[in-house]
């Protein structure tokens, strides 16, 4: 079994890799073939099935089936991870609906959790050129092309009326409109990829987001890789009712009422956004 440290830096390089396959699609619109794949999951376009491909051959290149598990939202999912305690979790374009868009706020997820946890991270953010990572108990790093990379942290804010909300673009329901409006905050982001969102907290320029399951809810590989970033840098995840997310189930989709936030207020906002729901 190769260390953990080993995983990141090969992983390391894949990122990069599919971020710039990535940003060489977004760069010719007219030729990007889209398909809906259905009315809950979204489009797909053959930027996603590209990097999905270009990520997927690496990682068996490198580490085989013997010992890791795979998941990835462009392939069908097997069984077979259940057998495994160490699963790889992929989102080769997370935010596809703005890549279309073309708002410039998409990323690639690529996450490693052990026995349902996640244990290391890594999400690329093409247009900006970074990419974050993250080992269990080693911190989490922002890092640029050059190999430049500055540890980060979550904001020191502890009072909710000073914090930035931050909240999806399109993927909104009305219970999520109705806890947004009565949370105090200072501010309200939008965007769109839950990487970026994440990243945003996990850096320190928001505060907090959530999610509210609708008819659909983000899978493992929209949360695996962006948790261990932000829990590294001091942030939390939780359903409202403070219990962990687990990864690595029968069921991939993370249904429930989910906060990630900087962690100095996080059970007071889960008791708030409760209440909130509650009188829905």
């Amino acid at each position: 079994m190769p260390s953990l440290e080993e995983c990141l830096h090969i992983g390391r390089a894949i990122a990069w890799g599919a971020s710039d396959i990535l940003w060489k699609y977004y760069q010719s619109p007219e030729t990007l073939q889209i398909k809906n794949k259905s009315a809950d999951e979204g489009d797909v376009t053959d930027a996603d099935i590209a990097a999905n491909e270009y990520i997927l051959s690496n990682l068996y290149r490198e580490f085989g089936t013997k010992d890791f598990g795979y998941l990835s939202e462009e392939t069908e999912d097997t069984s077979d991870r259940l057998n495994h305690d160490w699963v790889w979790a992929i989102d080769p374009l997370d935010g596809t609906s703005d890549f279309i868009k073309r708002t410039g706020e998409f990323s690639v997820h690529i996450g490693l959790s052990y026995r349902q946890r996640p244990v290391l991270g890594l999400v690329a953010v093409p247009m900006a050129n970074h990419l974050y990572t993250a080992i269990r108990e080693q911190g989490a790093y922002l890092e640029e092309r050059n190999g430049k990379k500055v540890k980060i942290q979550v904001s020191a804010k502890t009072d909710i009326n000073s914090m930035i909300a931050i909240a999806s673009r399109s993927h909104r329901t009305a219970e999520l409109e109705l806890i947004l409006s009565k949370l105090p905050k200072a501010q309200e982001l939008s965007v769109g990829s839950i990487g970026g969102k994440f990243g945003a907290i996990a850096s320190g320029t928001a505060d907090y987001y959530i999610s509210v399951s609708g008819t659909s809810a983000p899978k493992d590989w929209d949360y695996c890789a962006p948790e261990i970033i932000l829990t590294e840098a001091g942030g939390k995840l939780t359903h409202f009712d403070g219990t962990a997310l687990t990864y690595n189930n029968p069921d991939i989709t993370q249904w429930g009422n989910i906060i990630a936030s900087n962690g100095h207020k996080h059970l007071e906002l889960c008791n708030l956004s409760q209440k909130i729901l509650d009188s829905y």
